[in-house]
């Protein structure tokens, strides 16, 4: 049973952090390096993450600042932030792409306040499912006598306990992503 629990916390976790990497990208009124974290680059006829060919940093809270490692790629990065769904105008400085990260009108801010909502259901989703299997997995160690009727209900409830930490979790980050969002 112990295993189940472990396994169980783990997918949680691991489902948790994938949850926060995808809010983490998701646009605020500040420039944040991690919203390029999707952007992908041409380089040499392979697509490769922008923070594998470049150096982003923000030098205030308005500007995006990419030093790209080859200057060679400095207009394929440019083209790139281009074609994201971003909507950011790069700035080509010759060895450097500088980014003004323009303020977000009420109506875009409702949409990523949304999309961040839509974000943690599909966490929460993902997150009974792992509670399904698992209880599944409980269930079926009862059937073959592997566990007591009592010890059944006992894992269910740690399973239970662990779906709402990290419920309780998602609900958090969204509340802080929700208000970094529509903080002008």
């Amino acid at each position: 049973m112990k295993s189940v629990i472990k396994e169980t916390r783990d997918r949680m976790q691991k489902t948790f952090d994938a949850f926060d990497a995808n809010v983490v990208t998701v646009r605020t009124g500040r420039a944040n390096p991690a919203v390029l974290n999707r952007i992908q680059v041409e380089y040499y006829g392979t697509k490769m993450p922008l923070n594998q060919v470049a150096n982003v940093s923000s030098p205030d809270p308005r500007t995006l600042l990419i030093t790209p490692f080859d200057k060679s790629v400095i207009n394929e990065i440019e083209r790139a932030i281009r074609e994201s769904d971003l909507g950011f105008n790069p700035n080509n400085q010759g060895d450097a792409v500088f980014i003004t990260v323009p303020p977000l009108n009420d109506e875009r801010r409702q949409e990523l306040v949304k999309a961040v909502k839509h974000m943690a259901e599909e966490a929460r989703v993902a997150l009974r499912n792992i509670r399904r299997d698992a209880n599944h997995h409980l269930a079926e160690m009862e059937r073959e006598n592997e566990l007591t009727e009592d010890d059944l209900r006992l894992g269910e409830s740690e399973v239970q306990k662990l779906i709402d930490e990290f419920s309780d979790k998602i609900d958090e980050r969204v509340k802080a992503k929700e208000a970094d969002i529509l903080e002008v």
